[in-house]
């Protein structure tokens, strides 16, 4: 009975440990399935698992075309290593999840095929290698399958399904965004074509339908404006109204539209990938729950002492003080048991930040009290009471040191120094923004962006390397850069004649090329910012062929046009909930807990002769501590910060509490698979399959 109530408390745990950190994998529940669970998630095993994915992406820096050449033999032995940790995680992963669950899985499929892929092409490329036969690495490409399809990497695959449920919607704004854009080019063709009009570099104006098409695309993003009206404008002012129709229905109207989409659908799946994670951390809970209560007269229950030691197992490392106070907000009329709507709120609770401080006199104080206490200490008190500040003060002693010392010695000088220093200085200048309420609002949106911020880092990473490696394959040495002083031939054109008096090249672009992975991203860089692209589009065009400009067609599309709409449309979100924060903001159980006890404390109202020390990794227990309201001059808690850490983490929260205690929602099968049976709760008629 001991062995068995062990293993359900473990299984009890692995349920709220999901829960506190949203994850929805299914997991058999046997004891060794459950073992190999914790071991599947703990920390190392994640950290090593995104070290060889990026290692692994990382290697096209030094392959072929390399930044850092390293020989064949040394690449392909660490992509093996690479794709053998993989298949070892992926099959850690199928060991504690059912078979059939397994296999339905597009991404464990998506796995399998993109190590399989990369083997074949390592031994094709490898073979060919031998008899001294060129040819393409073209599973390179597959490698961001990797990033994208562990189960650890979630929140990209959400930020992926974004986008493929955003498409269709899309898809019709862009068909109409496409009519209109050659409607206006033919109007374009028959207005100037005939007309014998040349451009600023002598070419022809206009009479290719073709080239007006493209010309139109990129005026539509502003980058060739007014260089694309001028010719027809000097022609005459009237024709400078055809220019303005376009710019308002093209650039305008239907780049609006297509934030307006993106933003409605993103949202509208946003809210049901929230409402999925809420209704599987409430039923995680609820599990846990089933498998440790017990009967206290007609009601189900966790008595204390079970309540202790799933908490223990859950967060080994909150001190004992910590773990009093939790058990206070969950059992707050002290009965000995907790009850069900307490427990499932447990998740939660966890996800406080709270730090444990122990209040002490300053050994000055004790020692020296008159002097302590005088205005010169005073003084000195309130000029380093800020972090802040005694950072900037410490930089700027240890500046003046080094001016002292490395005046005669080294090539930056004091001044270099010293104006170091006097930047870090103005921000200072941060403490004032934060200090007015409507301020914080957008510092508190810019602060939740944050973690976010990762997942479109990520999800772009994926977008450049794909681009990266057929940007590279494509224009691989068909654009050279040399000094300015190269006697080389073409120097001018960069090393192509192909590029003789283009744009391109007087713009002196020719470090702008695709020779190696580094350049490739900075290119794709410099297109995202949009300015300028087309004409590295026409430099790329007239050195390989005009369908060339697809590619960067393409890649605007999927960046500027898609991805960068997704992230202001998370913006916007983020924004408006903050916003809505602001104005309804209440104390949380813990903080209300806090401030009962009479633990609380504010640094802004702890005497002057009070010091704060983190007493988190003691072993303290609140009973004796906290029988008076008053301020103890022992153990006292503080919340280490009132912000969500993410938007999606406060929409949760919201969606939450329209969940009632009894509601146990849909079973883990449903809320996976959200077949049409799951939609049994009203909650859940409008989601489908993810």
């Amino acid at each position: 009975m001991a062995e068995d109530a062990s293993e359900e408390l473990l299984l009890a745990a692995a349920f709220v440990s999901d829960a506190q950190y949203n994850r929805n994998i299914p997991f058999k529940t046997s004891p060794e399935a459950v073992r190999l669970y914790y071991l599947y998630n703990h920390w190392i095993m994640r950290a090593a698992t995104y070290f060889f994915i990026f290692l692994n992406l990382s290697l096209a820096v030094f392959e072929e075309p390399a930044v850092y050449p390293l020989p064949f033999l040394a690449t392909s032995l660490v992509e093996v290593l690479c794709l053998l940790v993989f298949f070892g995680r992926l099959t850690h992963f199928a060991k504690i999840t059912p078979r059939n669950v397994f296999w339905k899985d597009t991404k464990n499929i998506c796995i399998v095929v993109a190590i399989l892929l990369s083997l074949t092409d390592l031994a094709i490329y490898g073979a060919l290698r031998i008899y001294n036969i060129k040819s393409i690495r073209w599973s390179r490409i597959a490698r961001p399958i990797f990033l994208i399809n562990f189960a650890e990497s979630r929140q990209i695959r959400r930020a992926f399904r974004s986008i493929r449920n955003t498409l269709p919607e899309i898809t019709y704004v862009f068909l109409l965004f496409m009519f209109s854009l050659l409607m206006f080019s033919l109007m374009a063709l028959k207005l100037f074509g005939e007309r014998n009009l040349q451009t600023a570099e002598g070419l022809p104006y206009f009479r290719n339908y073709l080239e007006i098409v493209f010309d139109l695309y990129v005026l539509v993003t502003t980058a060739n404006s007014p260089d694309v009206m001028m010719p027809a404008f000097d022609f005459s002012s009237w024709y400078a109204l055809f220019f303005i129709a376009f710019v308002i229905v093209n650039t305008y109207i239907f780049m609006s539209l297509f934030l307006a989409v993106v933003y409605n659908n993103y949202k509208k799946h946003l809210k049901n990938e929230i409402r999925k994670l809420a209704y599987m951390k409430h039923r995680k809970m609820i599990e846990a729950f089933n498998l440790l209560k017990e009967e206290e007269g007609a009601q189900p229950v966790v008595r204390e002492a079970r309540w202790k030691q799933l908490v223990k197992l859950v967060a080994p490392d909150i001190s004992n003080s910590h773990r009093e106070l939790l058990l206070r907000i969950s059992d707050d009329e002290q009965k000995g048991f907790i009850d069900k709507k307490s427990f499932v709120q447990l998740a939660d609770l966890l996800n406080i930040q709270v730090i444990t401080l122990k209040i002490r006199s300053h050994p000055l104080g004790q020692w020296m009290p008159h002097v302590y206490k005088s205005a010169v200490s005073q003084f000195l008190r309130s000029m380093v009471r800020h972090r802040f500040d005694t950072l900037i003060i410490f930089a700027a002693l240890t500046a003046t040191i080094l001016n002292t010392t490395l005046r005669s010695t080294t090539k930056y000088n004091s001044q270099q120094i010293l104006d170091i220093v006097f930047i870090l200085r103005v921000l200072r200048l941060i403490r004032i923004v934060d200090s007015i309420q409507r301020f914080r609002v957008i510092m508190n949106t810019l602060i939740n962006i944050v973690p976010t911020m990762l997942t479109f880092g990520g999800l772009t990473l994926v977008v450049y390397c794909i681009f990266a490696i057929i940007g590279m394959e494509l224009f691989h040495g068909k654009i050279e850069f040399f000094p300015a002083n190269s006697n080389a031939p073409y120097a001018l054109e960069c090393g192509n004649p192909a590029l003789k008096d283009s744009l391109f090249a007087r713009g002196k672009y020719c470090k702008n090329n695709f020779n190696n992975f580094a350049s490739s991203f900075i290119v794709l860089m410099e297109l995202t910012v949009v300015n300028q692209w087309h004409v590295f589009a026409n430099g790329f065009a007239n050195v390989t062929a005009q369908p060339a400009k697809l590619y960067f067609i393409a890649f605007h599309i999927v960046m500027v046009i898609i991805i960068v709409n997704i992230f202001v449309s998370f913006i916007l979100e983020a924004f408006f909930v903050e916003y809505s924060l602001e104005k309804s903001e209440v104390e949380t159980a813990i903080e209300q807990k806090i401030q009962e006890l009479g633990m609380g404390v504010q640094e802004e109202v702890l005497q002057d002769e009070q010091l704060l020390d983190n007493m988190e990794s003691a072993e303290h227990n609140l009973e004796g501590e906290v029988g008076t309201k008053t301020q103890p001059r022992g153990l006292v808690f503080k919340i280490a910060s009132k912000r969500y850490r993410t938007v999606d983490a406060l929409l949760q929260r919201m969606f939450e509490a329209e969940i009632p205690p009894e509601d146990e929602g849909p079973s883990f099968e449903e809320i996976l698979n959200l077949s049409p049976t799951a939609a049994s709760p009203s909650h859940l008629t409008s989601e489908r399959a993810v």
